[in-house]
């Protein structure tokens, strides 16, 4: 887990305004949310994971154990349900809303590199973060 406690700043995005359409962000938050380059940063307290995300616009920050479902509130407002898995270096959440629509987060953490691949309703979004 040497991808623990590393920041990782975003250098490239791919469909992103789209993704947030599927998942019904407004045009307001959409154009907000489209102008920053977050950072994220993934720490670990005990048996409880921190996944810090922070931009200009809005920093968020959810608590977890791993495979246990809890509650978010996602960065557009809306609460959520989640479940999160680790495979090696890799962090699986499956986020689902009260509206039915899930959202699946795959982050693969290396080296150098952080990539976010996320998924809802048959849209696709990947960002490239680099360790800064």
């Amino acid at each position: 887990m040497e991808f623990v406690g590393k920041k990782y700043k975003m250098v490239s995005s791919e469909n992103f305004d789209e993704f947030m359409k599927a998942i019904g962000v407004g045009l307001i938050t959409r154009k907000a949310a489209n102008a920053v380059t977050p950072s994220v940063e993934l720490r670990k307290d005990g048996d409880t994971f921190v996944l810090v995300t922070s931009s200009t616009f809005k920093t968020t920050e959810i608590k977890f154990k791993l495979g246990e479902e809890f509650e978010e509130d996602r960065a557009d407002g809306a609460k959520v349900k989640s479940v999160c898995t680790l495979d090696g270096n890799t962090l699986k959440q499956v986020q689902k809303a009260a509206d039915g629509v899930e959202v699946t987060y795959i982050r693969e953490f290396g080296p150098e590199e952080m990539k976010a691949t996320m998924t809802a309703n048959g849209v696709t979004c990947t960002r490239v973060y680099k360790v800064q």
